[in-house]
């Protein structure tokens, strides 16, 4: 999945509009383009516009960024590069990652390669014509990591299978290694008879056996522990896989020597304990990882390879990247448009909700500009490539990566930790077997007072502190309605001061539906109001009023449906839903024109409340005056009225004047006012409304006393800029269910998504709630602060134990089982402590 990479403007960045786009998100402006006198630069909309008044200008350039530029190793990739994605398995810490990344930008012809370990993926820049990608997933294989398409589900699944055969095969044999112990080694270490008397023969084969499984485990389960460990070195970055490689290692060497001097006192449990206790750990790591790992190729998979070029021959089709700015372009109804253009031919109702957050298809004609990704919902179109030849959603992706893999959390902060913790241990271990040797003890003596150094600090109690605490939050979060598929949750919840959320979807049903049906009259007796959600049985006015209502979206039904815009569908659902009785009409009977539809329908007064062969006329208000129908001042207050409010009116008009305004839009969720004050926490944290909709439609939000600010017209680019702004108030939270909030929910310390929106927001969020209801926001804070304040302690508990046994274990007070003993015992003090219930 090759795409041609293109140069991308930073947000902020100053220049000519015309040439450079908008100030705050890279987009193209307007000719002229949108400025204010207040503030400096030119904008794509007045959302952006907004946001730059209210928040400011763009933060410093990132850190990273600064820091290579500074050292002269700032990457530049050629303007005919290609980028890729490639999911890679086996990454499982930071060092793993910066390994990753060099390995591949050493490949001939690769510019740029950075591997994100929050994704398990890596993005790889190069030239096709040098660099053969096979070539490079054969490189990374030879050190243990395979790569794959990100769309290969069944490649995903299979490697789940292999690291659960790790763990099984790894339990089998370890158990069996732990029955001999019990049987007949254990005994003996304390001075009691075994169950059975052995002989010289007999204990060696037992000790053989023991060997063998021991061996199985460490060589097979614990590969990938001994490859990190390997990794690590190469990379120059010691890490816990170091020092776990290392205390396994020195056990089993041990071990095994002391099984070819004759001797029966061995520590194969030790090397047994300490490999299955860390890769249960990891096993769980990656599965929480692997929730993240689809969300980029999910989006990738929206995106178009192919494109109808119109030719002098006729139409060919092509790879996207071979067209050229200035190429007509054939789209379908029903099919994504390949890249960013202008309509050349056609009029068709375009759903921009994957890449501008819209709800409402807006109607595009010729002259009109389209992006790409967005689809032609009933008319086919032929859009002329644009200057760059791009797609709006291309860049979609490309911003996901850059927010994402830029995300950090506790494991990386403790893989930072043990670049000074692992050192200091094998550095405390040489000292420890120095000085007894040099005090007269034995060799033997002497390594083993190293070997129970390194065995007491094995870090399973620090490594499994955050992810067994998460395991229990993870279990209390799903009894509550809340997928969690990230631990940044915990972590960086309790600290939020910020709470972003989306409108359309989110505080709102996100359902295009009839919410009232407007027959003009008195405010007592002029329509049917909440036709929509099952609702439709709550009737204002009176049964004169009601059956007119009703005659007029009965009529509207019969002919919207034959149309095919998202309007048409809402109409008729709520007539359905209503269980009027629509007629049926013949399809010659019928015209669907750009904005609306007319036709006959043969009804009677009684039944429809149109004469029979009357001609009726549905859709926008400009429709009816082209065909020559009066808007009464009644009718003409009602539709002012639904566009002051967001919503859209249809008019039904029928003889020669409208009958009735279908008032259609969506409907803020119930729950929405109370679960915003419950996230504001009594004014502690600041809530914003940011969206991609009007500013009509997002007006009623501002009246709530705990919304301190709602951004509305905001493209996607956009939003996770705004989400970057909103950082100087400090830790942010995005409530969004939306594709094209999947760059701003990534871009967040802690996304929330809806699980009734699209996997691409969900698989962008750090926690999703599953069903409508947006009333488990509130809990998702409150069960972080529990599992965070868990996790503390754990790490707590983690670092103590290591102050007080390290130093015992220099001193030579602890032999190696006892300190295998005691590690064991720290880590089930943190699975003890992560198993209490949150409740």
């Amino acid at each position: 999945m090759a795409t041609k990479t293109q140069p991308r403007r930073s947000a902020g960045q100053s220049g000519d509009a015309d040439t450079d786009g908008c100030d705050l998100c890279g987009l193209p402006t307007p000719s002229p383009p949108i400025t204010g006198d207040d503030v400096d630069g030119a904008f794509c909309c007045r959302g952006c516009l907004e946001i730059t008044r209210t928040l400011g200008d763009a933060a410093t350039a990132d850190p990273e960024t600064v820091e290579r530029e500074l050292a002269g190793e700032e990457e530049t990739v050629p303007d005919g590069a290609e980028r890729t994605y490639m999911a890679v398995d086996g990454m499982h810490c930071a060092t793993c990652e910066a390994f990753v990344s060099g390995t591949a930008r050493n490949c001939e012809g690769v510019y740029a390669a950075d591997a994100s370990y929050a994704s398990d993926m890596v993005r790889v820049s190069y030239d096709p014509e040098q660099t053969d990608l096979d070539d490079l997933s054969s490189t990374l294989a030879r050190y243990g990591y395979g790569t794959r398409d990100p769309e290969e589900r069944e490649a995903a699944e299979r490697s789940d299978n292999q690291v659960a055969r790790f763990v099984i095969g790894g339990g089998v044999f370890g158990m069996m290694v732990m029955m001999w112990y019990v049987l007949f080694l254990y005994p003996t270490y304390v001075g009691i008879s075994p169950v059975v008397e052995l002989g010289f023969f007999d204990g060696m084969y037992i000790l053989g056996n023991i060997w063998l499984m021991t061996s199985i485990v460490l060589f097979y389960t614990g590969f990938p522990i001994l490859r990190g460990a390997v990794v690590s070195l190469r990379a120059g970055q010691p890490n816990m896989d170091l020092l776990v490689s290392l205390a396994a290692t020195s056990a089993y060497v041990y071990s095994t020597a002391a099984v070819v001097l004759g001797e029966s006192h061995v520590y194969f449990d030790v090397t047994v304990a300490i490999i299955l206790v860390v890769t249960l750990g990891n096993y769980y790591e990656d599965r929480i990882k692997r929730k993240a790992a689809g969300m980029l190729s999910d989006l990738a998979a929206s995106r178009v390879s192919e494109a109808r070029r119109r030719t002098a021959e006729g139409v060919e089709t092509v790879p996207v990247d071979a067209l050229e700015p200035g190429d007509a372009v054939e789209v379908r109804p029903g099919e994504r448009v390949p890249v960013d253009g202008t309509i050349a031919e056609g009029t068709a109702a375009v759903d921009e909700a994957l890449v501008t957050g819209e709800s409402m298809p807006r109607t595009k004609r010729p002259g009109d500009e389209v992006l790409g990704g967005t689809v032609v919902t009933d008319r086919p179109l032929v859009v002329e490539v644009g200057e760059d030849a791009t797609s709006t959603l291309d860049r979609l992706v490309e911003l996901l990566w850059d927010i994402q893999s830029a995300r950090s959390g506790v494991q990386r902060l403790a893989d930072k930790l043990a670049t000074i913790f692992v050192p200091t241990v094998l550095v405390l271990a040489v000292v420890a077997f120095g000085v007894t040797l040099y005090g007269g003890q034995s060799a033997t003596a002497a390594l083993l007072v190293g070997l129970t150094v390194l065995i007491v600090s094995c870090p399973c109690a620090l490594g499994l502190a955050t992810p067994l605490a998460v395991a229990s939050g993870i279990k209390t979060a799903a009894s509550r309605g809340i997928v969690v598929a990230s631990e940044a949750v915990f972590e960086a919840v309790p600290d939020v001061d910020v709470v972003v959320f989306d409108k359309t979807g989110t505080l709102t049903d996100g359902d295009m539906a009839v919410l009232r049906v407007e027959t003009g009259g008195d405010a007592e007796g002029g329509r049917i109001d909440d036709v929509v959600g099952g609702r439709m049985d709550d009737v204002v006015g009176g049964t004169e009023n009601d059956t007119e209502g009703d005659a007029a979206l009965e009529a509207a039904a019969a002919l919207e449906r034959f149309s095919a815009h998202p309007l048409a569908t809402a109409v008729v659902e709520a007539a359905e839903e209503r269980e009027l009785d629509i007629p049926d009409l013949p399809a010659d009977a019928v015209t669907v024109h750009d904005r609306g539809v007319s036709g006959v329908v043969e009804g009677s007064e009684s039944d429809t409340g149109v004469a029979e062969g009357e001609r009726v006329v549905v859709g926008h208000p400009a429709l009816l005056r082209d065909e020559g129908m009066a808007i009464g001042d009644d009718l003409a207050e009602a539709i002012d009225a639904a566009r002051e409010e967001g919503a859209v009116p249809v008019v039904v008009g029928r003889g020669d004047s409208a009958q009735a305004v279908l008032v259609v839009g969506d409907e803020p969720r119930d729950e929405w006012d109370d679960v915003v004050a419950a996230v504001a926490d009594n004014g502690r944290r600041d809530v914003v409304v940011l969206t991609g909709d009007s500013e009509r439609a997002a007006r009623r939000f501002r009246d709530h006393p705990d919304v301190t600010d709602v951004f509305a017209g905001v493209p996607p680019e956009a939003k996770a800029e705004t989400v970057d702004r909103l950082r100087r108030r400090g830790t942010v939270a995005m409530v969004g269910d939306g594709s094209n909030d999947a760059p701003a929910l990534a871009a967040a310390d802690i996304g929330i998504a809806l699980g009734t929106g699209t996997d691409i927001a969900g698989d962008a969020a750090d926690a999703v709630l599953v069903g409508r209801d947006i009333d488990a926001v509130p809990d998702v804070f409150s069960l972080s602060a529990g599992v965070n304040r868990r996790i503390r302690g754990n790490l707590t508990w983690a670092f103590g134990y290591n102050a007080v046994a390290i130093p015992l274990a220099v001193l030579g007070v602890l032999n190696p089982l006892f300190a295998a003993i005691a590690m064991g015992t720290s880590s089930l003090l943190v699975v003890a402590n992560s198993s209490r219930s949150l409740d």
